[in-house]
């Protein structure tokens, strides 16, 4: 998201700024000046690790759109593995390395920063 142009994605230059100090001030993204030839010195955006940690939250929901909400002409990224070029799915996977989970297989409980309401 280093350029904008203008109409590009629907948003205001208003709208689309507000969004963006709204996702610095909590941490996702953060400015850096970067210059393109022949042009005066700017600013881009880069995640921040926080914001990098959301790429996983992001990719579920683009596999989720394409399966439910797909337009008629194809999804607007297509996302794959550099090396095999195979697509990108995103799996829910234990921490001993079972992967590809179904809600059924796993159970919820109360973890230490649950408070319980009197």
């Amino acid at each position: 998201m280093e350029t904008y142009q203008r109409g590009c994605i629907g948003l205001s230059e208003a709208v689309l700024s507000d969004r963006l100090l709204k996702l610095i001030a909590a941490g996702i993204l953060k400015t850096v000046p970067y210059q393109e030839p022949g042009s005066r010195s700017r600013n881009g955006y880069r995640p921040t690790r926080k914001g990098w940690d959301l790429w996983p939250v992001l990719m579920a929901l683009s596999q989720w759109g394409e399966a439910y909400a797909l337009d008629s002409e194809g999804p607007v990224l297509d996302v794959r593995h550099t090396d095999c070029d195979a697509s990108v799915r995103v799996v829910v996977e234990c921490s001993e390395g079972h992967s590809t989970l179904t809600p059924g297989q796993v159970t919820a409980r109360l973890g230490p920063g649950a408070r319980l309401r009197s």
